[in-house]
């Protein structure tokens, strides 16, 4: 029973057990594109439906990565298979436990709101915003937010986290960021917003089809 309810797993060199961030953040992407189209299914038909199934599907895997065993949890299991090819990058599983506890209180309270009282509110809108950006941040930066709350909690030094960002270290050369960089993200911000105001008219113009083709009309 000890090896099937378990959290991380024992790697030789690692004093504590580790898990593996690369289908750590497979899996995130799965999740995060998940709740992502049930979310816009709301906003733009108005149907809860596909995003009440994401909830459910979401609370489910928090439940077994926090009370079984990450090992085998679906979208994790799906993730590992994504990323098999590639080499490990271990991290620490305490402070991954404390960010999946954060998922789970979330995923309980959209069930519970959603799923079983069968409502919607401000409060369903700023969870299902927190978990995208959550899922988004570990998907695509490999920054675990709710990661960043656990030394609040627990004493003694983070250990293993992604990209050694635990690690006192200086920035390499090919990391820093020159004041000509910080420029040149403003101007392309400058750019963006000048483009609305200029070409606001003519990006809003539908569309012709390039080979004259046109769907069959309706018969009446």
């Amino acid at each position: 029973m000890g090896k099937i309810v378990k959290f991380g797993e024992d790697v030789e060199n690692y004093s504590i057990p580790v898990l593996n961030e690369r289908e750590i953040r497979a899996a995130a992407g799965i999740l995060f594109l998940l709740m992502l189209i049930s979310i816009l299914m709301v906003i733009f038909k108005g149907d809860f439906t596909l995003l009440k199934y994401a909830v459910t599907i979401f609370l489910t895997d928090m439940v077994v990565r926090v009370f079984v065993n990450p090992k085998f949890a679906p979208t994790l299991i799906i993730g590992r298979l994504i990323v098999r090819d590639q080499t490990p990058e271990y991290v620490g599983a305490p402070q991954k436990k404390f960010a999946w506890i954060i998922g789970f209180v979330l995923a309980v309270t959209m069930y519970v709101l959603l799923v079983l009282v069968n409502s919607y509110s401000p409060i369903t809108g700023l969870i299902c915003l927190i978990c995208l950006i959550f899922l988004f941040f570990e998907s695509a930066f490999g920054i675990c937010l709710g990661c960043k709350f656990y030394p609040l909690f627990y004493k003694g030094k983070v250990q293993y986290c992604p990209g050694e960002v635990c690690e006192v270290n200086d920035r390499h050369e090919i990391q820093k960021t020159s004041v000509a960089q910080l420029l040149i993200v403003l101007a392309f911000a400058g750019w963006i917003v000048l483009s609305v105001f200029l070409f606001k008219d003519f990006y809003a113009e539908k569309p012709t089809n390039l080979f004259g083709l046109e769907a069959p009309a309706k018969a009446e």
